[in-house]
Formats: structure tokens, C-alpha cells, sequence
């Protein structure tokens, strides 16, 4: 099974990584054709473009000014510990051994505006780019025509390698629209998450976010090797709702804290 995982907005570039093992992105020449069209615009035009703050649009034509084809350890960090929001607080990484890592490497993929697909382990330079982001290319008005179906030949490739290809889509809605359902041959099985409360469940955009990063920990720490064991998912409270759920949409569900 691979795993699909959102990127976060948040990216911690000041804690050392250590003495990790590091991979490169997939997709650097399209990373760098991306570049080019951020770089032609002002700090103005990004933060019209992104809905940023003057200061974080500064930021941000300051790392596409940075950002290089040559990934480096000064440059660079590995994308599961550079990204910082809920998502990778519920996964915890650097807390992850190096044999859970190397498992992480080969079953978790994180969809990305400016990278495509990145693997736990690949290097990143640091940057701001949403997947639902209206970037006009060569090849659209968006970056989903920019990728095309890209990310969906990179998943199918991937997943080949199992007997019965399963995509387990832990990504919001933005990200996974990057993904070319046409094109993509594994089955998909999305995995959602609801809180208790006032008398009813509901999805609690942040805790679903934690959720999602919690069930690749989970994943990992198990070596997940079949749909139907997700179904034993039981972190922070959590409990697999079979009445609620469908072969394709596995719903879990606990009680407010």
C-alpha cells in the first residue's frame, strides 16, 4: 500500500536533521520550470497570487531567488521532518527509528505544489506553493493542468510493485485533486476522521489533520500490508465505525475530548 499525505504550510528549517540518510525529489526539472515563473514576479504579484502578508511574500520570492537544482545538507532538509504543521505532529517523525524510516521511505508519498511527489527521506529546499494555486505555465492556468497526470504515472508506477495495488489517500481534497483519477489504476481507499460533538460527529479540520499524520505513524510502527488491517487504527482514542464505513471510505471515530 502507499500512503498519501498533504504537505503543511509550517516548515522547520532550524532543527538539525542529524545523521540521516537523504534521497532526491523526482521532479526536480519540473520544480526548476515552476521556479522560473515564481521568479518573474514581485513580492506584490505572490502575495496577490498566494493571499499572503507583505512579510510572508517577501519570504517566499526570497526562497524561489534561493532555491537551486543542486540539493545540498546547507540547503536542503528531509521533507518528513522540514514540514511542521498537524499533519506531521501526529507523525512524529524524528521520533521514528532508522528501519521505521526506511519503511516510511517506501510506502509514504507527500503530494507537493512545487515538488510533485516527495518521499519522507527526499530533500527539500524550503518554499510556499499550494497545490490549488492559479500559476499560469506553458501548459495551463493552474498548477493541476501544470502536473497533468504526472503525480497519477508516478503513483501507478509505484504501486506496481504490489500484488494488489491499494492507494490509502490520507491527502485534503486540494492535493488528491492533483492526482489524475482517470490515469490512476490502484484502488483508492480514503480514510476520514470525526470528533463527537454537541450529539453528533463531526470532521474538525485540525484533528483530522492529526488523525491523518497519526495513521501513517500508525502504519509504520505495523508495517501495514493490507486494507483491512487499517481497520485495527485505535491511536488517541480512535476506533474503526464499520456501520458508517464503505470498502472505500473507512470512517473513525472517537469522543471529544
Amino acid at each position: 500500500m502507499l500512503f498519501l499525505l498533504s504537505p503543511a504550510k509550517s516548515l522547520d528549517y532550524d532543527t538539525p536533521a542529524g545523521a540521516l540518510p537523504h534521497s532526491l525529489p523526482g521532479f526536480v526539472a519540473q520544480s526548476a520550470e515552476l521556479i522560473t515563473e515564481l521568479r518573474q514576479k514581485s513580492p506584490q504579484q505572490i502575495a496577490e497570487l498566494m493571499t499572503l502578508s507583505d512579510k510572508l511574500a517577501g519570504l517566499n520570492v526570497a526562497r524561489y531567488e534561493a532555491w537551486s537544482p543542486k540539493f545540498s545538507a546547507q540547503n536542503s532538509k528531509q521533507a518528513v521532518l522540514a514540514f511542521n504543521g498537524d499533519v506531521y505532529e501526529g507523525l512524529d517523525a524524528k521520533t521514528l527509528k532508522p528501519a521505521q524510516l526506511e519503511w516510511a521511505q517506501a510506502h509514504v508519498c507527500i503530494l507537493s505544489g512545487l515538488y510533485g511527489v516527495l518521499r519522507p527521506l527526499d530533500w527539500m529546499q524550503p518554499y510556499r506553493l499550494e497545490m490549488g494555486t492559479s500559476l499560469a505555465t506553458a501548459k495551463g492556468k493552474n498548477l493541476y493542468q501544470f502536473w497533468g497526470s504526472q503525480i497519477a504515472d508516478y503513483l501507478n508506477e509505484r504501486a506496481a510493485a504490489d500484488t494488489v495495488p491499494v492507494i490509502v489517500n490520507l491527502a485534503s481534497e486540494e492535493y488528491f485533486k492533483a492526482v489524475d483519477k482517470k490515469a490512476l489504476k490502484p484502488r483508492v481507499v480514503n480514510c476520514v476522521f470525526e470528533e463527537h460533538k454537541a450529539g453528533k460527529y463531526k470532521i474538525i479540520s485540525f484533528m483530522a489533520k492529526r488523525a491523518r499524520g497519526l495513521m501513517v505513524r500508525y502504519a509504520i510502527e505495523h508495517k501495514l500490508s493490507a486494507v483491512k488491517k487499517l481497520e485495527s487504527f485505535n491511536m488517541e482514542g480512535y476506533q474503526f465505525s464499520a456501520d458508517v464505513s464503505t470498502p472505500e471510505r473507512l470512517v473513525f471515530r472517537r469522543q471529544s475530548a
